[in-house]
């Protein structure tokens, strides 16, 4: 018994065996005692008791002879019979629809001189003949009781299937944390884990989850350490780098020499930036400013673009806690790709307040970004056309890096474009980010 329970216990496959094999022992229950009972409730109506058989004259002389309808019409009720009255000339009968079909019946018995016991179907009928009249009777048929059985039977069975549905159910549950659990892994969130106190199959899959994501966590934890620490390594050589180039001679190939050591220094930089800020330890700056005098001032750098910039201001600004020199760049990627992607047309930037946040939206007319793009332009190194080349393209850590930002500061971006129409990038922050330090 022990061993039974034990199984039970660490096997989910054991439990819905044992409700499957509950549920038809039940049925079979159920249908064996519905059958004996109708089968006890035909028994009954089979054969007629003797004292019926012994006072038919009695039963006929209350009919009388030409029969007195309204009496055997209420014989019959009080004797619940079925009691048909014939001769050549007139066939009558106290129910609407007769059950048996009497001329049918086998002769099985005398009972009188002018009475005889017959039997159709395993059903006893009585017949009497006198005066030129046969009369029949034999027992109602109680289909009533028969029905209230099988309703009964019906509604137990119903009862037992909605039982098992909770069981099962319940016993599911597990899958569907498993679910949530699969999709937030899915989407990135590493550090979450499925919690589960299950021994079965179901425990055992959510321990191999928890696994799996302990090894990505690993995986990813290490090569961006790797990569940080090749980053800083890259400083060095490229210092020394920019020493030499300064003792060489002002020509075309130094300047192009200084914009390709630029461009490997920013890309540097941007790593590291994007790498402090995905650990979840990572550490704002915080200092209050005016959010939207904030957002124009760090426009204005880019007064000079030619196609012209827009910008759409509240009328009240409000005092928002910041990293000044992460908002600072997060703005900045957003319209220097603005202007990269925005074919020379204008671009509107509009700053405004919701429910205590800042909203900043940076709208350009350019190319657009077709849908299939648009859930992993904002990935580190993802280019929508992988063919662009770096001066006009970037490296594909701008979104990345802007998406980070709004991240550490408690808020998100949303990319929303349709190529041929222009891109639309809205950054929503709370007035004051969860993880700060004080400047």
């Amino acid at each position: 018994m022990t061993t039974i329970v034990e199984h039970l216990r660490k096997s989910l496959f054991f439990r819905l065996l044992a409700i499957f094999g509950v549920t038809v022992v039940l049925f079979i229950v159920i249908i064996f005692v519905s059958l004996q009972t109708i089968s006890d409730e035909s028994d009954a109506i089979e054969t007629i008791p003797d004292y019926f058989t012994r006072n038919i004259e009695s039963i006929i002389q209350d009919i009388g002879t030409p029969p007195n309808l309204a009496n055997a019409m209420r014989l019959a009720d009080e004797l619940d019979w079925t009691i048909d009255i014939r001769n050549p000339i007139m066939q009558w009968s106290s129910d609407a629809q007769n059950r048996l079909d009497v001329d049918e019946a086998v002769y099985s018995e005398s009972l009188t001189s002018d009475a005889e016991l017959r039997t159709i179907g395993g059903e006893d009928i009585i017949r009497v003949q006198r005066s030129g009249y046969d009369f029949f009777m034999y027992r109602r048929a109680q289909n009533t009781n028969n029905l209230f059985i099988i309703y009964v039977g019906l509604a137990i069975a119903i009862g037992i299937l909605f039982v098992n549905y909770l069981l099962v159910n319940r016993m599911l549950d597990p899958v569907r944390l498993l679910r949530r659990g699969a999709e937030r892994i899915q989407k990135g969130d590493l550090s979450y884990r499925v919690k589960s106190n299950r021994q079965d199959e179901l425990g055992e899959l959510t321990e191999s989850i928890n696994h799996m994501a302990d090894s990505l966590q690993s995986m990813l934890e290490a090569k961006r350490q790797l990569l940080m620490a090749i980053s800083h390594e890259l400083r060095t050589p490229i210092t020394k780098a920019k020493l030499r180039m300064e003792l060489m001679p002002d020509n075309e190939e130094k300047n192009q020499l200084k914009e390709d050591i630029d461009e490997i220094d920013l890309l540097i930089s941007d790593l590291l930036e994007a790498e402090r800020l995905n650990n979840e330890h990572a550490v704002l700056v915080s200092e209050s400013v005016k959010f939207a005098e904030f957002i124009q001032g760090v426009t204005e750098q880019f007064s000079d673009y030619e196609a012209g910039l827009t910008l759409e201001m509240p009328e009240e600004d409000q005092e928002f806690t910041i990293d000044k020199l992460r908002v600072r760049l997060l703005i900045t990627n957003l319209l220097n790709n603005a202007m990269r992607h925005g074919e020379e047309n204008p671009i509107s930037i509009k700053v405004s307040f919701e429910d205590g946040r800042g909203i900043v939206e940076v709208i350009d007319r350019g190319e657009g970004i077709s849908e299939e793009h648009l859930s992993q332009i904002s990935e580190p190194f993802y280019r929508a056309d992988s063919s662009r080349q770096r001066n006009t393209g970037g490296f594909g850590l701008g979104l990345y890096l802007c998406r980070l930002i709004a991240q550490a500061h408690g808020g998100e971006m949303i990319i929303s474009s349709k190529i041929g129409e222009g891109t639309h990038i809205t950054v929503n922050l709370p007035g004051h980010p969860p993880l700060l330090e004080a400047a």
